[in-house]
């Protein structure tokens, strides 16, 4: 049965606003699987790096368990999950745990290009949400104005709620994608100038050359 919990906190960068049992419906709705570039998803500190793109699950296995990522040398992990296109984030989808290898916050950075351990405990997520246990996919709505136009996310989880492990076993987004559009940049260069192709400059005199004519 899906039920809410709601939380205030006088930072605004920490929302605790999520749901869990979400309904079927709102998988498929604005469902982002399908615009995620799985192939560049990236793991740190995680057991197995390049099981990264595995947890970026289709919603009909998001209550698998038979893949996951496990952090490695401590209960920190961070996860970089690019898209292939520009996002209108709405939520995100995080099944994680069980028990106490459930991560005690998730703190979202998006369009970060670079971001490793020793650079982001410096910074200040953009939104942060607490983390509760359970079996369930956990919705947890993002602030819109604050990602308009994502391209990339970035996922930190700074610890477990106990274990020396943090675990996650699926990842997801609500939101409306669009393409992304590149202006393309033309330059013309002239090797040399040709005075016919210019407009006479006012007040020189008319006699006047190029130098070396």
């Amino acid at each position: 049965m899906a039920h809410n919990h709601s939380h205030s906190c006088n930072d605004e960068s920490h929302d605790h606003d999520h749901d869990h049992g979400v309904p079927e419906d709102v998988g498929y709705r604005d469902n982002l699987h399908a615009r995620i570039d799985r192939a560049n998803v990236v793991a740190l500190n995680a057991e197995e790096p390049g099981k990264g793109p595995e947890v970026i699950k289709p919603w009909d296995q998001r209550l698998d368990e038979d893949t996951y990522l496990e952090s490695d040398a401590d209960d920190q992990m961070i996860i970089r999950i690019p898209f292939t296109g520009a996002v209108k984030l709405r939520a995100l989808l995080l099944k994680a745990g069980p028990s106490d290898q459930t991560p005690a916050k998730v703190a979202l950075f998006p369009n970060v290009e670079h971001l490793d351990f020793s650079d982001i405990s410096d910074m200040k997520p953009v939104q942060e949400f607490t983390v509760p246990q359970g079996r369930e996919v956990g919705e947890y709505h993002v602030m819109p104005a604050k990602f308009p136009n994502v391209t990339s996310i970035t996922l930190f989880f700074p610890a477990s709620q106990g274990a020396d492990t943090t675990r996650v076993y699926y990842v997801g987004f609500l939101g409306q994608w669009s393409e992304r559009k590149f202006e393309p940049v033309v330059a013309v260069y002239e090797s040399k100038p040709n005075l016919a192709d210019h407009d006479k400059i006012q007040g020189l005199n008319k006699n006047w050359s190029a130098p070396g004519t």
